[in-house]
């Protein structure tokens, strides 16, 4: 039994480390929204004279979705590079363009056009890394801990978010340039470390093995659980995985048609990776990472912009730790479909109250009435606890599905897919949320309550559980038919029984450790 306890404890290390690319996604994500509101920012990148600028809604538009562009250019793109350069150097190729997307923002004077194109690179960078890394972390977790794994990648993607708003709270102050260049360029250290530390890095076994290197995978995986190469746990992992990536290439080379065909269900499995993506971002908690500043000051909080931005990542960041227990213990459908009827009861909530009492926007602290502050206290405090109802299920879970849902042949391009689909909802809302809010204020709660209400039903009639299952295991599931509802329980047939013991030892030892 000794020998099996080095298995997960690797696995662990390099998963937290690989999930750094999400720290790298959320840090960008967050950094610019304080930047908006820099005097210095505004004075160089602005509209105006006179010692009177400022930045017009479509110029905060061009910066913000620049780099949602890049994303979601990004993830169609290391679809190309995990096949042709492997996971480890897809990772390496796109943190070095993330870290030259910073340098070009970070060295730009006054040049509007060279800020939004240090954007745009740097987010082909981001997009790239919000694919491949659940990629990486699905191909080599084992199962018993893959969920959590891959749950430890949204914990680093809060974890950045909130950390960039940190640095700012602090930066802002400064008089110059340091005030938005510091935040900024912080970022070429992140792109460094992760890029530096990818080249003591192993590659994923699935991915050697589908390109014939089996001596390699087999050192890897003997690697991974801390055992020599001809150790029988060795022989039977890398066996079954070679079993399987025969199967899978039996067709060819994938195509993109490739995702969406009948053979597998895979066309189900697309669709439900890019649904639940798309209705993650439109579930309201990104209105609050873009717009919150704004919404809450119209609630009567009476804090500054940057205090705000901070407070909803420290309650991100505490949302998303109990994800870690609860993506096992409840499981995928359970997760999502709590998750969805908690957030579309706040979301009701703040929308009603909101629309009733709060007072318009701009409206002076002075000029607020009771009635403005006791509804101000309800919407801000639903809103808190929407944010932690995300970070609990829908922030970590559809990426874990996405990560875990693909047979090898397609899987680089199916997670493109649904990495694409996350950042183009992502686009849209940052886009197109201000117009809607001057339209109908609060009110766009009902939106976001409507797409929850949608999400919990569509959780339940098609999306099947995969806790505790293979890469391989998960194919299986799908093959059968069996409905998403009653899926709960499903076991596989006897042949993929033979690494459980092993599987079940690397879980003991994590809830014993």
């Amino acid at each position: 039994m000794a020998r099996d306890v080095p298995t997960s404890r690797r696995a662990v290390l390099l998963a937290i480390f690989i999930a750094f690319g999400g720290f790298l996604f959320g840090y960008d994500m967050g950094v610019i929204s304080g930047c908006l509101i820099m005097p210095d920012f505004i004075r160089r990148f602005g509209q105006g004279a006179d010692g009177e600028y400022y930045l017009s809604s479509s110029r905060q538009s061009i910066i913000v979705s620049l780099l949602s562009a890049g994303t979601f250019c990004g993830a169609l793109a290391q679809a190309f590079t995990s096949d042709r350069l492997g996971r480890r150097g897809s990772i390496l190729f796109w943190s070095a363009i993330f870290t030259v997307g910073v340098a070009i923002q970070t060295g730009t004077t006054y040049s509007l056009v060279q800020l939004v194109i240090g954007r745009f690179i740097a987010g082909l960078g981001v997009g790239s890394l919000s694919a491949i890394v659940p990629l990486y972390n699905g191909e080599t977790a084992p199962k018993a801990i893959r969920g959590t794994i891959l749950v430890i990648y949204q914990v680093q993607v809060i974890s950045g978010i909130f950390f960039s708003y940190l640095f700012e709270l602090g930066s802002h102050t400064i008089n110059n340039s340091a005030s938005w260049r510091l935040p900024i360029g912080l970022q070429m250290v992140w792109g460094i470390i992760l890029l530096s530390g990818m080249f003591f890095l192993p590659e994923s076994p699935r991915h050697l093995l589908g390109t014939g290197r089996g001596d390699e995978a087999r050192r890897v995986v003997a690697e991974l659980n801390g055992v020599p190469e001809d150790d029988p746990l060795v022989i039977e992992i890398v066996e079954e995985l070679d079993f399987a990536i025969r199967e899978e290439n039996e067709g060819g080379k994938a195509t993109w048609l490739e995702c969406f065909s009948t053979r597998n269900a895979l066309w189900r499995r697309t669709i439900n990776g890019m649904m639940l993506q798309f209705i993650q971002q439109l579930n309201g908690q990104n209105f609050y990472y873009y717009y919150g500043d704004t919404f809450f000051q119209s609630a009567g909080a009476g804090l500054s912009p940057y205090i705000i931005q901070t407070v909803l990542g420290a309650v991100s960041v505490v949302g998303t730790l109990p994800a870690l227990y609860f993506i096992e213990a409840w499981g995928r459908r359970k997760s999502l479909l709590l998750g969805a009827a908690g957030q579309a009861v706040c979301a009701l909530i703040v929308a009603l109250v909101g629309h009733s009492t709060l007072a318009p926007t701009g409206t002076p602290t002075s000029a607020l009435t009771a009635r403005n502050r006791a509804g101000g206290d309800v919407v801000i405090t639903f809103a808190v606890f929407q944010v932690f109802i995300f970070g609990t299920t829908w922030g970590p879970t559809p990426w874990v599905y996405l990560g875990e849902s693909f047979p090898l042949r397609v899987r680089p391009k199916s997670i493109a897919l649904g990495s694409a689909t996350n950042w183009f909802w992502n686009f849209m809302l940052s886009f197109f949320s201000p117009r809607i809010v001057d339209r109908i204020g609060p009110m766009i709660m009902l939106v976001f309550f409507g797409l929850l209400v949608f999400g919990y039903i569509y959780v339940y009639f098609a999306i099947p559980e995969t806790k505790g299952l293979t890469l391989e295991e998960v194919d299986e599931l799908y093959r059968s038919g069996i409905p998403p509802w009653r899926s709960v329980g499903w076991r596989p047939s006897e042949k993929h029984y033979r690494h459980e013991v092993h599987e079940k030892r690397a879980s003991d030892f994590v809830e014993n450790s």
